[in-house]
């Protein structure tokens, strides 16, 4: 089962602004509480993207793995301010990409509740896998397979 899920802290080191921890199935995303979103956002950008280029997520689409080397397609997530969003965020997914939409009027501690249950909800759709030591972890309720 995949576990991911946003925090707004504030013990991050000085200077930090986002952290991404990885683990079997678990994704902790921890963001400075105390800073700007805009900035904290420009900051999950490169984390996301750096967490995406260890290879270890995949995107089942349309009877097609997509993953970081998809020649025509690497998978990515990328969080982006919309003023069309005014109440929280808002999830989209095609092929290969996750667009995060976010309102710019949140604080952290607003993103940070806005992400949780949609995360949930965006994984529930079960299209997302990660590959981590040998063994595949998804969302569905089977037994995890070995690769």
């Amino acid at each position: 089962m995949l576990d991911v899920a946003y925090e707004a802290v504030d013990d991050l080191p000085p200077g930090r602004l986002a952290e991404i921890t990885e683990d079997r199935g678990r994704i902790r995303v921890r963001l400075d509480k105390g800073q700007p979103l805009a900035d904290v956002v420009r900051q999950l950008n490169i984390e996301i993207e750096q967490l995406m280029s260890s290879g270890n997520w995949f995107q089942w689409w349309e009877n097609e793995v997509v993953s970081r080397d998809t020649p025509d397609c690497s998978i990515r997530i990328r969080y982006v301010f919309r003023d069309w969003v005014t109440d929280g965020v808002g999830v989209a997914e095609d092929r290969g990409i996750v667009s995060v939409y976010i309102d710019p009027a949140l604080t952290v501690a607003q993103f940070v509740a806005s992400m949780n249950p949609a995360t949930d909800d965006f994984l529930s759709g079960g299209q997302w896998f990660q590959l981590y030591a040998g063994e595949i972890i998804d969302n569905g309720q089977e037994p995890m397979s070995q690769v």
